[in-house]
């Protein structure tokens, strides 16, 4: 149970496989707006970072520390952010096969923030064509409005562009409901109260 006192942990996962990554940027950037409205400890897991540790392992049971820890990180999120660049109209391979050894209970009913990097406009459904369906096979809360960034949308390593720093503003916006319920002590059910 979540103490009300407790910072939020949130954590970001960013499937870029380059640095810079855009898709870590824009992970920050949500982390950052998240963090204005509400108490937060925020936790960026980079899988470009992992990949060498990530790419031979079949199971879970042969990856090194750091990717052992990286996994217990996001399954102990109280809200997730996740960001990865659009390959071949899905996510890329590596976030898919590190979200293959999250356990599947780990994220149920985890508030989850959805957003994408793609080199044109024509990827932006991917969202919901791809990473929310993953999503829900985790049984977790995906938010309302995802986020998704072009190229063009990146200067000097930040986000620039005004209708994506007011999507990703309103995304965090209608987030905000949700996040305070993961925030809140969950009832204590009837029976249990009426035994204390």
């Amino acid at each position: 149970m979540l103490s009300p006192h407790r910072p939020l942990r949130i954590v970001a996962v960013s499937g870029g496989l380059q640095r810079p990554s855009r898709a870590a940027t824009l992970c920050e950037h949500l982390l950052d707006l998240i963090g204005e409205h509400v108490p937060s400890e925020p936790h960026l897991v980079e899988l470009g970072e992992l990949a060498p540790q990530l790419a031979g392992a079949l199971w879970r049971s042969q990856l090194p520390g750091a990717a052992e820890q990286a996994l217990a990180t996001v399954e102990q999120a109280d809200v997730l952010v996740v960001a990865t660049p659009v390959y071949r109209g899905s996510y890329t391979g590596l976030f898919k096969h590190f979200f293959d050894f999250i356990h599947q209970d780990a994220l149920v009913d985890t508030p989850t923030l959805l957003a994408a990097t793609g080199g044109s406009e024509r990827h932006a459904l991917m969202i919901d064509h791809q990473l929310r369906p993953l999503f829900s096979f985790f049984q977790a809360r995906t938010l309302p409005l995802g986020v998704y960034a072009t190229d063009k949308d990146f200067a000097d390593g930040r986000v620039h562009d005004e209708a994506l720093l007011q999507r990703a503003r309103l995304a965090v916006q209608r987030a905000l409901p949700l996040l305070a319920l993961s925030h809140c002590p969950a009832p204590v059910p009837a029976e249990t109260a009426d035994a204390l």
